[in-house]
């Protein structure tokens, strides 16, 4: 597989509220030293040709986005076998799919907010291929050139409504249930990148994609037969063994080897007449 030198790519949105499509410049090869990082705004489509423009910021004045708004999130089950064993599953013997909504989506940074009497909700640390061109009936090598590049991605799912409606759709559909990011990478060889979790400062997974069932190309390729994929789409690959329970104020960190690091916040989500009065009180001082 021909591997290209990687770029970084992203949204974020500046102290002054405007929004930024950028490159990321003066970051570690691992993606996780920030400290000295700068955001270079471009010109142009994601998908497409890019141009810089305007004057590089720091990294740390700015707000990161997540990279991409999905059109669809095509995700991958049991498809570690160390993770199908953990859940005392058959391998399969075809890629079980299942979507995410798009409004499940939520950046670097933000938090993921636990709905009320759901019972236990896991993170899942997943490598997410993000589509840069449409792709139909592709085969294995046509599906690597659609490829725009790689992000990181935390399938949150309330365990315990998975296993009570047993088809997923509520399950890993909540609001804020798909933290994406903090960057796309251009140019990785996904075969064999290592997939770290942390909750707060335990360390709770510790994979590599070379223990997929099916790997990134064959994926794609299986999915493309299915549903038509466009620029945008994400294709969440499956987890290794390890996933756990989230707890409300902690912190998961998901580490992906060339990549870089996806940090959230749990917290509980409110009540909508909770959201309502606390507004009100708002207004009223």
């Amino acid at each position: 597989m021909t591997v290209e030198e990687p770029i970084r790519l992203g949204r974020v949105m500046t102290e002054e509220g405007h929004y930024r499509l950028v490159q990321f410049v003066g970051l570690s090869a691992a993606g996780d030293d920030r400290a000295n990082a700068q955001v270079q705004p471009v010109l142009g489509d994601m998908f497409g040709d890019l141009q810089p423009f305007g004057e590089a910021l720091p990294l740390s004045t700015v707000r990161l986005l997540p990279p991409v708004v999905p059109g669809k999130i095509v995700a991958v089950a049991s498809n570690f076998r160390d993770h199908a064993a953990e859940m005392g599953r058959d391998l399969p013997e075809e890629p079980r799919l299942f979507l995410k909504p798009n409004t499940a989506v939520i950046g670097d940074g933000e938090s993921i907010r636990i709905p009320l009497d759901v019972g236990r909700v896991d993170y899942e640390a997943e490598l997410g291929v993000v589509i840069g061109r449409t792709l139909i009936d592709a085969t294995p090598e046509e599906a690597m050139e659609g490829v725009l590049g790689y992000t990181c991605v935390n399938d949150v799912t309330a365990r315990a409504l998975q296993k009570k409606d047993g088809v997923f759709g509520r399950a890993k559909g909540f609001d804020t249930f798909c933290p994406l990011g903090p960057w796309i990478v251009t140019g990785l060889d996904p075969s064999n990148l290592r997939i770290r979790t942390w909750v707060g400062e335990e360390l709770r997974q510790d994979g590599s994609t070379a223990s997929m069932v099916f790997d990134v190309p064959t994926l794609i390729s299986f999915i493309s037969k299915v549903m038509t994929l466009v620029p945008g789409d994400v294709i969440s690959t499956g987890t290794p063994a390890g996933v756990g329970p989230l707890t409300a104020n902690a912190t998961v960190k998901i580490q992906i080897e060339g990549i870089g690091q996806l940090t959230n916040d749990v917290v509980p989500r409110a009540s909508q007449a909770a959201a309502d009065e606390a507004s009100a009180l708002g207004d009223s001082t």
